[in-house]
């Protein structure tokens, strides 16, 4: 799996820990290991120029996802992966930091990046949150990801909630 970490955001952020998550989320939903994922950390203003372009909403968001060659999970155990370009995932810190402190279980912002990151790779996938029935979906894979994930590290305490919009 390639993926790259790029941190344009000034703010200290755990490259490592979402590098490693977003491979664990991908090897968990079972894409292509040749496959090819960006995630880029920017401040607010970059955040809130993206926001107005692609969404036509203001201010900064957490994190958008940007598709390239929609792969979709295979559907059977036994099917091929596929294998491309996934896209690019935008996460924002400061608005992490917020919603990290904001959240049912407070926790951190690296915490809240790391559960954005999984949030921005189901969206690449195709996983949305705009009905009830797609929301109860994706937070439900998104909350397992995150968990097994933390499990595999031995990471204690609880996992964050969703606080993703």
């Amino acid at each position: 799996m390639s993926i790259d970490v790029n941190n344009e955001s000034g703010t200290e952020v755990d490259e490592q820990a979402i590098l490693d998550i977003a491979r664990y989320a991908l090897a968990r939903m079972r894409i292509h290991p040749l496959s090819e994922l960006s995630v880029i950390v920017v401040d607010a203003g970059a955040m809130e120029q993206l926001h107005i372009q692609w969404m036509d909403l203001p201010g900064p968001t957490d994190v958008m996802s940007f598709p390239m060659d929609e792969l979709r999970p295979p559907a059977k155990e036994e099917d091929e992966a596929p294998q491309g370009l996934l896209g690019d995932i935008v996460l924002c810190p400061e608005v992490a930091v917020k919603q990290g402190a904001e959240a049912p279980t407070e926790h951190s912002m690296d915490e809240e990046l790391q559960l954005l990151t999984v949030h921005g790779v189901l969206h690449l996938l195709g996983y949305d949150h705009e009905e009830p029935d797609e929301k109860a979906e994706m937070f439900g894979l998104q909350a397992a990801i995150v968990d097994g994930w933390r499990a595999e590290r031995g990471l204690t305490g609880p996992s964050p909630a969703p606080t993703v919009s």
